[in-house]
């Protein structure tokens, strides 16, 4: 009893120390400075635990320990409301800022960069690859009349709603609020340029379909006001189309190599070598370049085209038929020299 009297205030002393220790080494472990690594992204998707989580963070950070950031989050409960999304974990980010960066779903935007493409499945197949949502709900949305109805397309218009450019976008973003998006953007797309189609006698609808002609035709950017101004030219004298690409989408599925006879009798209102003007829509999705190739076509006199004997993907352009079939023999003397 004497020894305990004497020694207690010792005792408490040292458990009072060993206490602030442990308390001074928690603090360390949450509010010190833990990533040492360059500013790297976390992609959360449904169904990750915490564990998983940090085991990611910590892939990019093999020299430090989360022990901290560990305890935060089952502290904190995180496994009962983990949000989705795409994180930036910041070089010097400590515990407690992960902690409360992920439990408030406070992500960093992705840029979704979307290219000029000819079906609705490698779009979808683009879109699935950059964000959360799979590809095979995205062509869902794309091939079906009443979603595209939501957003105020139709089947045949499709094309039309996503216009090919790079987007800031939530990574956990869903198909539909996409949709809403690409439908806003195009709406400010053309609010930009619908005088310009005015000038020329076209509507925005017209402009991307003859686009989406003209980048079938060439991609060469340089060229596709020659090849724009072409078309307007055979659309002012009331002269068929007579566009290629236009007979391949209406025979659809697999591409033909070669445009043969039979297929100029297709029956289909994108047949431009049967009827008369634009066809119903655009025959793929187009690019803001080809686009503004066509509100702002070359004047000139041409109104045939036959590909370059150098094969360079360039064109021979031609104001009479005649010019225009020899340029044609050239490329045919051209093609047979080098099988």
């Amino acid at each position: 009893m004497n020894f305990f009297k004497r020694y207690s205030s010792l005792i408490l002393c040292c458990f009072i120390i060993a206490l602030m220790a442990g308390i001074c080494r928690c603090c360390t472990m949450i509010a010190a400075p833990q990533i040492s690594a360059d500013d790297f992204r976390i992609y959360i998707t449904p169904g990750e635990t915490s564990r998983q989580i940090v085991d990611d963070i910590q892939s990019h950070e093999p020299e430090g320990t989360l022990t901290g950031l560990r305890w935060l989050l089952k502290f904190r409960k995180y496994d009962d409301n983990i949000k989705t999304g795409s994180y930036v974990i910041k070089k010097g980010a400590k515990p407690i800022d992960i902690r409360e960066m992920l439990s408030s779903g406070a992500q960093t935007p992705v840029n979704v960069v979307l290219n000029s493409c000819r079906t609705t499945d490698s779009m979808a197949g683009s879109i699935g690859a950059q964000l959360m949502a799979d590809s095979a709900s995205v062509q869902a949305f794309l091939t079906d009349s009443a979603s595209l109805a939501s957003v105020g397309f139709t089947l045949e218009t499709v094309y039309e709603l996503i216009i090919p450019n790079t987007y800031e976008l939530y990574w956990n973003t869903s198909v539909e609020s996409f949709m809403k998006r690409m439908a806003k953007e195009q709406e400010s797309f053309w609010k930009k340029r619908a005088d310009k189609a005015t000038g020329i006698g076209l509507t925005p609808h017209e402009v991307m379909t003859l686009a989406s002609i003209v980048e079938e035709e060439t991609a060469k950017t340089d060229e596709m006001p020659v090849v724009a101004g072409l078309y307007m030219n055979r659309l002012e004298r009331g002269m068929l189309l007579q566009a290629d690409p236009t007979v391949i989408f209406a025979l659809g599925g697999e591409r033909p190599k070669r445009v043969l006879k039979a297929h100029l009798e297709a029956d289909s209102p994108y047949n431009t070598y049967k009827y008369a003007g634009l066809p119903p829509a655009p025959i793929r999705f187009v690019s803001p370049t080809a686009i503004n190739a066509v509100l702002n076509y070359s004047r000139h006199n041409y109104l045939y085209m036959c590909a370059k004997e150098d094969f360079s993907g360039y064109h021979n352009f031609a104001a009479t038929l005649s010019r225009h079939n020899a340029n044609a023999a050239r490329y045919q003397h051209a093609l047979r020299a080098s099988r």
